[in-house]
């Protein structure tokens, strides 16, 4: 084992936090329906295993929502869903098209020290890559010695992890105090940064989006 695997290990061996992600991506055709029932995902807490869940509204796409929760294990979410999801998920039926969600394992943060809290945040921005296989290890190896420093020394991001899934599949999830910040750190950095990890030859595919968050869906 090398010494970057090493430390990998070792991180997550010492990592408390959440270590499965799951987001939730849907257009709401009933806004205000769709709300009142996300409020009742407050249901959440108290689920054995459940560390926090936040969301809000797409600010590129006004209809698009994006739901983000967080557990201790697999084994706690697969219980949830077969005792109490689609009691708590009822109240928002009929209200929203198209959902797509996905899981994804922590793998590290970006920053430190990451913790499922968002009332000290405004802002998500999200970021899932599809990648080339055999560039998966090279692509977490740029996350983590070239992107996180340079969006860790930037003032307004509070906190992030970097996920994995089957695929390769990986998301970037950063958390910032307003969109100011974001858009300060991505106008100096993002093209130099880009080239430095040689994103082009790992990345498949890229989608993002940049998520409002709605503090009354924090639970």
């Amino acid at each position: 084992m090398d010494s970057v695997e090493s430390d990998r290990r070792h991180v997550v061996g010492l990592y408390h936090g959440a270590v499965l992600v799951k987001w939730i991506r849907c257009t709401v055709v009933d806004r205000r329906g769709f709300e009142r029932g996300q409020r009742k995902w407050a249901g959440l807490l108290g689920e054995p295993g459940f560390r926090g869940q936040g969301g809000g509204w797409s600010r590129t796409r006004p209809q698009v929502a994006h739901i983000f929760s967080f557990w201790e294990s697999r084994a706690f979410y697969d219980s949830f869903m077969a005792r109490s999801h689609d009691r708590l998920a009822a109240a928002q039926s009929g209200t929203h098209r198209d959902m797509q969600t996905k899981l994804f394992d922590h793998r590290f943060d970006v920053k430190t020290g990451f913790e499922p809290r968002f009332a000290d945040t405004d802002l998500v921005r999200v970021a899932h890559c599809r990648v080339h296989a055999e560039r998966a290890e090279h692509f977490a190896l740029m996350q983590e010695k070239v992107w996180n420093p340079a969006m860790a020394g930037s003032p307004g991001m509070v906190r992030g992890l970097f996920g994995e899934a089957p695929g390769p599949e990986f998301m970037v999830l950063s958390m910032w105090r307003s969109a100011a910040e974001h858009g300060k750190y991505r106008a100096e950095r993002v093209e130099r940064l880009s080239l430095r990890a040689q994103t082009e030859a790992d990345v498949a595919a890229l989608t993002g989006d940049i998520v409002e968050l709605e503090p009354s869906w924090t639970v």
